[in-house]
């Protein structure tokens, strides 16, 4: 129930202690006293001033009709109704299809602080402040890219051209040709680190040890030497060295480089004595086990795969229950299999740490067939565990897969955005230039 009284959507003069005020063509009627529970708000102070100090009522209103007591106020009526809800409810609630941001400079505008914003719209406000900086960031890159010919120096257009053609495939046909290189590369050193493995296609050294085919080698190098001038080439032409150092994707680029140099120093340039021990053979076995961070650097042309990165990401609590409810599901069906098998002769269920194998694979619907119950309890224990699995791995598929979308979605629609914001930056220079242009022409025509 109203325990003071409504807003009034009418005609005709205001009684004693009311005020009306027009937003955008809408009249609304307000009652003063309601207005003064905000005595620093615009309208509490329109009420509290005089209505014969026209200079102090200009500068709060846009205009003002003496005769009916009513302000005018070139102002969005929508949002002035959601504004308005703060003298009756303490609480400011964005209806659906108002712009935040712009919602924001309404409030700044009748001096309402956002602290009476409701927690969801404080929310809702903060995901809109978010896409703007990242459609703010995303201008600014592609300004910066067609600001190349504007470098001071021919060094640092040499360096704004290097990191455009390494860094940005979209920006031309040879930067689109290096990219694709780059992937094939990978693609090739992931094929040559897997064939090499095949018994047949290797070959035996002087020692009678098998080695990989030297063809496949050279291909190897050949793709390693790819790698590391990209890298070097990136490295150079970042302006920001530190945060390119820095980065995860770089660092991935540094781990996949980084083991073919120390296994070639362990085998051509260490010493006799130091390559047979048996630790520095150890060590060259797993740097080149290490060789399988290369695959990683695919992320890096592959906007999908990036985007279910986030996408994880976002979901790690629901990951994070998955895990829970599997890890409480492994260690109750495990025990209750260990404790129903105890009673068969010929039982595979020893304890109950090796019971938590079995749970793991059944569970996940694998069920190698290793282990497995032989009594008719723990056939029964089997079968619910394995339903209780499939539950447990389904409830979070949808929640990815939803973060996944709105994610991938959200992304195109901030291209889209940015891509706009700098064709009106574009035709707003453009229609600059052309005053200017007109300007300068009638300054320099003869007047008769």
């Amino acid at each position: 129930m109203w325990t003071i009284p409504k807003p009034k959507y009418k005609s005709g003069l205001c009684a004693e202690g009311e005020i009306a005020v027009n937003i955008g063509g809408v009249r609304v009627v307000l009652f003063g006293d309601v207005l003064k529970r905000y005595p620093e708000s615009r309208l509490a102070e329109l009420v509290n001033c005089s209505t014969q100090n026209y200079e102090l009522i200009s500068s709060l209103c846009d205009d003002f009709d003496p005769g009916r007591k009513e302000f005018y106020f070139d102002r969005d009526p929508d949002a002035f109704k959601c504004i308005i809800d703060v003298y009756y409810f303490d609480e400011i609630h964005i209806k659906r299809g108002i712009c935040p941001i712009c919602f924001i400079k309404e409030m700044e505008f009748w001096k309402i602080d956002q602290s009476v914003l409701d927690e969801c719209c404080k929310s809702y406000l903060s995901e809109k402040e978010e896409e703007l900086k990242e459609i703010a960031n995303k201008v600014k890159v592609i300004l910066e890219d067609m600001d190349v010919d504007q470098c001071i120096t021919r060094t640092q257009q040499c360096q704004r051209f290097m990191w455009r053609l390494m860094e940005k495939p979209g920006s031309s046909l040879l930067a689109r040709i290096v990219a694709i290189a780059s992937f094939l590369s990978i693609l090739v050193s992931a094929v040559v680190m897997c064939v090499g493995t095949i018994p047949e296609l290797q070959v035996t050294d002087s020692e009678g040890k098998l080695v990989e085919h030297p063809t496949l080698e050279a291909i190897e190098t050949a793709c390693m030497l790819w790698f590391t001038a990209e890298y070097l080439l990136r490295l150079a032409s970042s302006p920001n060295k530190l945060h390119f150092a820095l980065s995860i994707m770089n660092i991935i680029d540094f781990m996949a480089i980084m083991p073919f140099y120390v296994v070639l120093s362990l085998t051509y340039l260490g010493t006799t004595s130091m390559m047979e021990l048996a630790n520095a053979q150890q060590a060259v076995q797993a740097l080149r086990i290490m060789r399988i961070a290369r695959i990683f650097k695919l992320a890096r042309h592959s906007s999908g795969l990036q985007t279910l990165t986030y996408a994880l990401k976002r979901s790690l609590k629901e990951l994070g229950l998955l895990l829970m409810y599997m890890g409480v599901g492994i260690f109750v069906f495990s025990a209750l299999a260990y404790t129903m098998e105890q009673s068969h002769p010929e039982t595979l269920f020893r304890s109950i740490p090796q019971s938590f194998w079995w749970a793991i694979i059944t569970m996940t619907t694998v069920g190698y067939g290793d282990i497995y119950p032989k009594t008719t309890l723990g056939k029964c224990n089997a079968a619910v565990s394995f339903l209780c699995g499939v539950i447990a791995i389904a409830l979070p598929i949808h929640p990815i897969i939803n973060n996944f979308v709105i994610f991938y979605n959200k992304q195109k629609v901030l291209e889209t955005a940015a891509k706009h914001e700098v064709e009106l930056m574009e035709l707003n220079k453009m229609w600059l230039n052309k005053t200017d242009f007109h300007q300068a022409l009638y300054t320099m025509t003869p007047k008769s």
